[in-house]
């Protein structure tokens, strides 16, 4: 996984903004999670990393914000032939941009499959609906989550019954902490920890003290990532 649009910097080379995107690499397919929140930045900071847009077989959305949907349609004016997946709870306005560009647009309610061993959650939430993205692993799933709105904790219970896995691997992504207190923010860490959450990596709306409290309680299983990282499993 290479962290492709980030406000938390990493790679000094890259152009840091408000948002996140993913880019998810097997031999078998490529992907992408979110696009950030332009195509201008997103898609020089893949030049500047050597990926081209037409490698990319599918993208997946996880919720309706112009810091996660903003690089769509620039993208999909480079690429024709990525399939695009987002939660049907999408407004029929965006739908009606996107569908005339992919080759394909799939609406997500539930768990859907991308590909072997790739998942989403199923759409949570009321007020703003998302999804998270899992890959399955044989150490365990690893969820990515575009803001987590509707609770990380919530994100990550939905992934460990997709998958009826007794561990996770890794949660990498937006938290969505940055306005919370401590005690909320030690609720959440040890909500992963009953999950059996091996690692985690956390950036975007995480907020700085969350990050360090995730870093305090997981030491070296914390994973200092923003904008470049790369993350190999």
């Amino acid at each position: 996984m290479i962290i492709l649009y980030d406000n938390v910097p990493h790679d000094i080379r890259l152009v840091t903004a408000w948002g996140y995107s993913c880019l998810v690499r097997r031999d078998d397919i490529t992907l992408l999670f979110d696009t950030g929140g332009d195509w201008a930045t997103l898609k020089g900071n893949m030049a500047t990393l050597g990926i081209d847009p037409n490698e990319i077989d599918a993208v997946v959305l996880s919720h309706e914000h112009g810091d996660h949907i903003g690089g769509l349609l620039g993208f999909m004016r480079a690429n024709d032939h990525a399939k695009v997946y987002l939660p049907a709870s999408f407004s029929a306005g965006f739908k009606a941009k996107v569908t005339p560009l992919a080759s394909q647009v799939v609406e997500t309610v539930g768990p859907t499959v991308i590909a072997e061993g790739i998942v989403t959650t199923g759409v949570l939430g009321g007020r703003i609906p998302e999804q998270g993205l899992v890959l399955i692993t044989s150490d365990g799933p690893v969820v990515i989550t575009g803001c987590a709105h509707p609770g990380i904790d919530q994100m990550v219970a939905a992934a460990v019954q997709v998958t009826n896995a007794d561990q996770v691997s890794l949660v990498m992504g937006g938290f969505h902490q940055g306005s919370a207190n401590r005690s909320r923010i030690d609720e959440i860490i040890a909500a992963l920890r009953d999950m059996n959450v091996q690692r985690v990596a956390p950036s975007h709306c995480t907020g700085d003290a969350a990050r360090r409290a995730f870093e305090t309680a997981y030491g070296d299983a914390y994973l200092p990532v923003g904008l470049g990282a790369t993350v190999i499993e």
